[in-house]
Order: C-alpha cells, then sequence, then structure tokens
C-alpha cells in the first residue's frame, strides 16, 4: 500500500481534501475503487498529519443478488462505522422509467441517498473512488457526447447539502487500483446491474488503452494537462 498511499497524501496536502476534525465518509459499492479508498483511508488516519473520523456508506438499489456481507465483516474487523441505506432505485430506473440510457438517472438518484445518509450522520466529507483513469474517461466522454472539456476536481463543495466531495486517489491509475485490491485481498462485491461493463465509459476505456499503448506517457501527461491548463479551469 507504499504507492498508494503515498499518492493519497499528495493529493490529501495538494488540494487540502481533508481538514483537522472532518467526518469523511466513503461511498462504498463493493468494487475494487471504493474498497481499496476505505483501506487507504482507514490506514492514513494512523499517520496523517490531520485528524479525521471515518465511516462508510452503501447505497442498496434494491436488486435481489447484492451481497454486501463481506463489506460487514471486513468493516467490523477494522472498527469501521458502517451505514447500508436500502432503496427501489432499480425499480425506478429500470422498471417504472424504464430509462434507454439508465446511469445517469442512478447516478443521480444514489448520489441524493448517500447525501441524505450523510446528513443524518453528521458527516461532511464525502470521499470517492475515482482515479486518474476515470478522470480522463470523463474528460473525452463530455468532449466527444456534450462538446464540453470538462472533468471533475479533486474537491468539490455543494453548496445546497454543505458536504464536500473527495477524490483521495486521484492520482493513482486503475492498474494499481487493481495490483493493490488483489495483494490485500479485499472483499469484492460484483455489481448486479444488468449494464454493467456495457456503458458509453467502457468504449472509451478501450479507446484510451489503445491511446496508452502507442503513447505510454500520454495518461501522465494529461493529468499534467489538468492541473497546468489555467484557461481550461479543470483542475482549480
Amino acid at each position: 500500500m507504499k504507492r498508494v498511499l503515498g499518492c493519497i497524501r499528495k493529493a490529501v496536502e495538494e488540494f487540502n481534501l481533508i481538514k483537522d476534525g472532518d467526518r469523511v465518509a466513503v461511498g462504498v459499492s463493493g468494487g475494487k475503487d471504493s474498497m481499496i479508498l476505505l483501506h487507504a483511508l482507514n490506514l492514513f488516519q494512523y499517520f496523517s498529519p490531520v485528524k479525521y473520523e471515518l465511516e462508510a456508506i452503501t447505497i442498496s438499489l434494491g436488486f435481489d443478488d447484492f451481497d454486501i456481507s463481506s463489506i460487514r465483516e471486513y468493516c467490523k474487523s477494522n472498527n469501521i462505522k458502517y451505514t447500508v441505506k436500502e432503496t427501489n432505485i432499480s425499480k425506478i430506473v429500470f422498471d417504472v422509467r424504464n430509462e434507454k440510457n439508465p446511469c445517469s438517472l442512478c447516478a443521480n438518484m444514489r448520489r441524493g441517498a448517500l447525501h441524505n445518509v450523510m446528513k443524518e450522520r453528521n458527516l461532511n466529507v464525502l470521499a470517492l473512488g475515482h482515479h486518474c483513469d476515470d478522470a480522463i474517461e470523463t474528460l473525452f466522454m463530455n468532449m466527444f457526447y456534450t462538446g464540453r472539456i470538462s472533468t471533475f476536481s479533486p474537491k468539490t463543495f455543494l453548496d445546497r447539502k454543505q458536504i464536500h466531495v473527495i477524490r483521495p486517489m486521484i492520482y493513482l491509475s486503475e492498474a494499481q487500483i487493481i495490483g493493490a485490491h488483489n495483494r490485500h485481498e479485499l472483499p469484492l462485491v460484483q455489481s448486479p446491474c444488468p449494464v454493467d461493463k456495457k456503458t458509453t465509459r467502457e468504449e472509451i476505456k478501450s479507446l484510451m488503452n489503445h491511446i496508452y499503448k502507442d503513447i505510454p506517457k500520454a495518461r501522465q501527461k494529461l493529468i499534467t494537462a489538468f492541473k497546468n491548463e489555467e484557461q481550461l479551469n479543470l483542475w482549480f
């Protein structure tokens, strides 16, 4: 975890992601990204220059075959408070609305449920498991499909909810996260969503992998561009 923790510490310090006294919630889906983030932020507490509290939250979308027992056991073993919010989001998205492109509506409803649980738990910072490959893919998705040059920031503030949203793994690649997850044998819950791995993001991911093969330093150059190109205002 040295490399993972090193990248998280760099992001926390560079973007002022966590402050003394923050009550941090990790949105845990059960996938590799959120589990590595939870594991890393739990370890980071021991040597972080800022002191914060940590909890985990899972929004259950209402799928029948979503087994989170391994996450419960992990949190119990590591003394992490864990909240599961049961919802019927899957039924609304797929049955009631019958969405042709369900990801956007699902994401909005899931975020709303997360924010509500945070307010109930008096948590003020939401940590999400997005990494640098997610940021790059979001940039190209926005350019190709909406005509906008934009991606998410390492830290944003939701004024209506009074919640900071942070992405501490912004300097980590997906490959690094996969390696760390496998090495530490953390829980992994497969997504029961019927459109999992069948989205536009997967198409962009495949495109970017081809680019990285031809231009090995492209990933790092893009991340550097996010920080340096002030006119685009991609990252503060």
